[in-house]
C-alpha cells in the first residue's frame, strides 16, 4: 500500500497576516478613489464652461452683438434740417453803470426839519426829497426887501434934486458943478437900488435852497443824515444817493481784433443790438442798443470798451451787476441750420450723418459757416428736410441701419422701437450761447 499523505486546505483565516498582500489592497483603494474624484471635477469643469458660454451668448442676443451684426439696427437720436436766419454775436463780460449817480447835499447851512423820501423810494426829478428850517432865509429876504425901498426913496429925491438943479443952472442961479454932484449921486443910487435888489435875489435863492429837490429821477439810497441835525454846504457825506435805473448802460469789453465786426455797421448807420444774459449765459435779462465805443484799445488786454443802452422798465439790470453782454454784428439769413451735435469731425473732413428712406444713414460732407448755441449754420450736400443723427454717431458706419428716434415734436421723423432690445437714444443735452 501506498502511503499517501493526507493533505488538508487550510482556512485564510489561520494563514495569518500576510504584509505585502494588505499594502497592495489598500493602494487599490486609493487609486480608485482619486480617479473617481476626478471624473466629478472634470463634469463640474465641463458643466461651468457650458453655463458661462449659454450667458455669453444670452448678452450678446439681448444686446445686439449676435452673429450678425450687420441685421442689427443701431438707436438713435434725429433732427430735421431745416431753413432760417442765425444772427452771430460777439460776447463780453460786463458791469451795469448808472447814466448819473447823485449825491445830493444842502447848499446852505441850517437844520434839517423834514425828509420827504422813504429808503428805495423811487423818485422823479424835482420831486421834494429833504427841507432846511427857512426862517433864517426868509429873515433875510425881509431886510434886503426892506433895505431896496429906503435906497429906492433916497433915489427919487435925488432925481427930483437933479431935475431942480438942471433949471436953477439954465438961470445961472447955482454952479454947474453943484448939478454934476447931483448927477452922480443919482448914479450912486441908482447903483446901490441893483445891489439891493441882487440881495433880494439872494435871499429868495437861499430860501428856495432850503427845499432840497431831487437833480434826477432814480431810486434813492439809504438815508446818511436824520431829521434834526444841522447841516452845511461843506458836509462831505451829503444827504442821499439817488441812481438812475431808467434807462441804465453796461459797459462790457470785446477781444480788439473783433473791433472791425462792430465798426462796419456803425459806419454804415445801422444800430446794433445788445443782449444781457445772466452769468451762466441761460437767461436773457434785457435787450438793448449800442450807444458808443471807446476810444482806444486797452494795451494790457487787448480789448475795447463798449457801452450799450437799456431801457430796463422792469429793473432787470442793477447797479453794479456783472453780466454778459452779446451784441448782434451779422445775420446768416436764409441759410441751411443743423444742431450743433450733428457735426462731427474727422481729420480729412466735416460731416453729418444722414438717414435715409431705408434707415440706413450715409456721411455727407458739410462746410460750418457758423456756430450760435445749439444751432449750426451750415452748407455741403445735404438740404432741408433731411434727418441728421444727432446722438449715437459713435457706434455709426456708412451704410449702417438705425431705428430712428426724433429729437422733438417738430421734426418730421417720427419715433420707432428699436429692433435690438427696443432701446431709444435720449435728447440731446442743450449747449450755452458760444460768442
Amino acid at each position: 500500500m501506498i502511503n499517501r499523505e493526507r493533505t488538508t486546505a487550510t482556512p485564510e483565516s489561520e494563514i495569518g497576516d500576510v504584509p505585502g498582500r494588505a499594502e497592495a489592497g489598500t493602494h487599490g483603494r486609493r487609486r480608485r478613489f482619486a480617479w473617481i474624484g476626478a471624473a466629478i471635477l472634470i463634469v463640474l469643469a465641463i458643466v461651468v464652461l457650458r453655463s458661462r458660454s449659454g450667458s455669453k451668448e444670452a448678452r450678446a442676443d439681448a444686446s445686439g452683438k449676435g452673429r450678425n451684426p450687420a441685421a442689427r439696427a443701431v438707436p438713435v437720436l434725429v433732427a430735421t434740417a431745416r431753413t432760417g436766419d442765425v444772427g452771430v454775436y460777439l460776447t463780453g463780460l460786463g458791469t451795469v453803470v448808472p447814466l448819473a449817480t447823485v449825491t445830493v447835499r444842502s447848499r446852505v447851512d441850517g437844520q434839517l426839519v423834514r425828509v420827504a423820501f422813504q429808503e428805495g423810494q423811487i423818485v422823479k426829478e424835482g420831486d421834494l426829497v429833504a427841507v432846511i428850517d427857512p426862517r433864517p432865509f426868509e429873515v433875510q429876504l425881509e431886510q434886503a426887501e426892506g433895505q431896496m425901498g429906503k435906497d429906492q426913496a433916497t433915489l427919487q429925491n435925488a432925481k427930483v434934486d437933479q431935475a431942480r438943479y438942471e433949471v436953477l443952472v439954465q438961470q445961472d442961479s447955482i454952479p454947474k458943478q453943484q448939478l454934476d454932484t447931483q448927477v452922480a449921486l443919482v448914479k450912486q443910487l441908482e447903483a446901490t437900488v441893483v445891489s439891493d435888489q441882487a440881495a433880494i435875489d439872494s435871499a429868495k435863492l437861499n430860501l428856495t435852497y432850503s427845499r432840497i429837490t431831487a437833480p434826477v429821477s432814480g431810486r434813492v439810497g439809504l438815508r446818511l443824515v436824520d431829521p434834526g441835525n444841522i447841516i452845511h454846504a461843506t458836509d462831505p457825506n451829503g444827504l442821499l444817493v439817488i441812481t438812475q435805473l431808467q434807462p441804465i448802460t453796461v459797459i462790457f469789453t470785446i477781444p480788439g481784433d473783433r473791433l472791425p465786426q462792430v465798426m462796419a455797421p456803425l459806419s454804415a448807420g445801422h444800430t446794433l443790438t445788445v443782449e444781457a444774459y445772466d452769468r451762466d449765459l441761460k437767461k436773457k435779462l434785457a435787450t438793448g442798443s449800442l450807444l458808443a465805443v471807446d476810444n482806444q484799445i486797452d494795451p494790457t488786454t487787448g480789448t475795447v470798451r463798449l457801452r450799450a443802452k437799456f431801457a430796463n422798465t422792469d429793473d432787470s439790470l442793477f447797479p453794479n451787476q456783472f453780466v454778459n453782454a452779446r451784441i448782434l454784428v451779422d445775420t446768416l439769413k436764409h441759410t441751411l441750420i443743423v444742431p450743433a451735435a450733428a457735426v462731427q469731425r474727422s481729420p480729412q473732413s466735416t460731416f453729418v450723418y444722414v438717414v435715409g428712406a431705408d434707415d440706413k444713414v450715409a456721411m455727407r460732407e458739410i462746410n460750418v459757416l457758423h456756430i450760435e448755441g445749439d444751432d449750426a449754420a451750415v452748407s455741403g450736400k445735404i438740404a432741408a428736410g433731411d434727418s441728421v443723427v444727432v446722438d449715437g454717431v459713435d457706434k455709426l458706419q456708412p451704410g449702417s441701419k438705425v431705428s430712428v428716434s426724433s429729437a422733438g415734436a417738430g421734426n418730421a421723423r417720427p419715433a420707432k422701437r428699436a429692433e435690438a432690445g427696443g432701446a431709444t437714444a435720449g435728447a440731446a443735452s442743450g449747449g450755452e450761447p458760444t460768442p
